[in-house]
């Protein structure tokens, strides 16, 4: 079974936002709450506002990265998961689908974001006078960050902003140009956070090619012996997107194939679960302060469920 050890889901006192993302590599992030409610999972201690202060004192920063999907990363991390993460093939599809054409894209974002701090969709929109709309325009960020010149800045008034990566980071993200170092120091850091794992598992998480993961893996050498303890009687409620649920390439160690479209229901939506000693015991919502739990058989231990309740209360407020 995974190990929730390895995931930091038995909660070890003391850990910062930045350990807890650094130790799992990156952390998804297209939904910013759910994100949050991440690291909740993960820190007994960690506030909603101690992870929007990391957040806008650039010690972790939202961008797109493994599988082209919004994680938040170290910013230490940026240039070596930068340089094998990157891939302006889907994004160039989707701007020729959204009408965002031209020879000059590049350099238009460029001057567009440079100097102007964190910008919404519509102020973007405004300052393109045209030239790209709704999604063509994050799209256009999305180019930029693959050439390491934006990242995303943290919302204002509910809203995403996208700013220039030397406005935010003080310079453009410059990749790591030794391949090999970025591939040794990936599958190091995947197989800590990711017990146990194959290949096959970091090519699924990472998006890279099976053979390039097969090569990070080999030269990271063998694992290290991994001595955690089997978790027993801990019940964790994860919320949707969660690395538990999408750091490895199948479900099926942790997800019973009976439940899985309760989980798993398709047009993208994945909800929240409930796991209890590592498996998915059920799903839940909230609305509001209210929170609602749907086990799929016998309902999880009563105290420890109903502490991750509170809990989840108390993080949100």
């Amino acid at each position: 079974m995974r190990s929730v050890e390895a995931q930091l889901l038995h909660r070890p006192p003391g850990l910062s936002v930045g350990e807890i993302v650094r130790h799992l590599l990156a952390v998804q992030a297209q939904d910013v709450t759910a994100a949050y409610l991440a690291f909740r999972a993960r820190s007994a201690t960690v506030t909603v506002a101690d992870v929007e202060a990391a957040w806008r004192d650039r010690e972790i920063v939202r961008t797109w990265g493994p599988r082209g999907t919004l994680h938040f990363v170290h910013t230490d991390d940026l240039p070596w998961i930068h340089a094998l993460t990157r891939n302006a093939t889907n994004t160039t599809r989707r701007l020729h689908q959204e009408g965002v054409t031209g020879d000059d894209l590049l350099p238009l974002i460029d001057r567009t974001l440079a100097g102007q701090g964190p910008l919404t969709k519509a102020e973007l929109a405004e300052r393109l006078a045209g030239r790209a709309s709704g999604q063509g325009i994050v799209h256009l960020v999305a180019l930029a960050a693959h050439h390491g010149l934006a990242v995303l800045g943290p919302p204002r008034g509910g809203k995403p902003t996208y700013v220039h990566a030397a406005d935010w980071l003080g310079a453009p993200i410059v990749p790591e140009p030794d391949r090999d170092r970025a591939l040794t120091e990936l599958a190091h850091r995947y197989r800590r956070a990711h017990h146990p794992s194959t290949p096959e598992d970091l090519a699924a998480w990472s998006g890279l090619p099976l053979g390039a993961a097969r090569t990070a893996w080999s030269l990271a050498g063998p694992p290290a012996a991994v001595g955690l303890p089997a978790s027993t009687q801990l019940v964790r409620l994860a919320p949707a997107f969660d690395e538990y649920l999408l750091g490895w390439k199948s479900r099926d160690p942790i997800l019973p194939a009976e439940h899985a479209r309760k989980v798993f229901p398709g047009g993208g939506i994945l909800r929240p679960v409930v796991l209890v000693d590592g498996m998915i015991a059920g799903v839940w919502g909230r609305k509001g302060s209210e929170v609602t739990v749907s086990p799929f058989g016998e309902p999880a231990p009563g105290p420890q469920l109903d502490a991750e309740i509170a809990d989840v209360r108390r993080f949100l407020g």
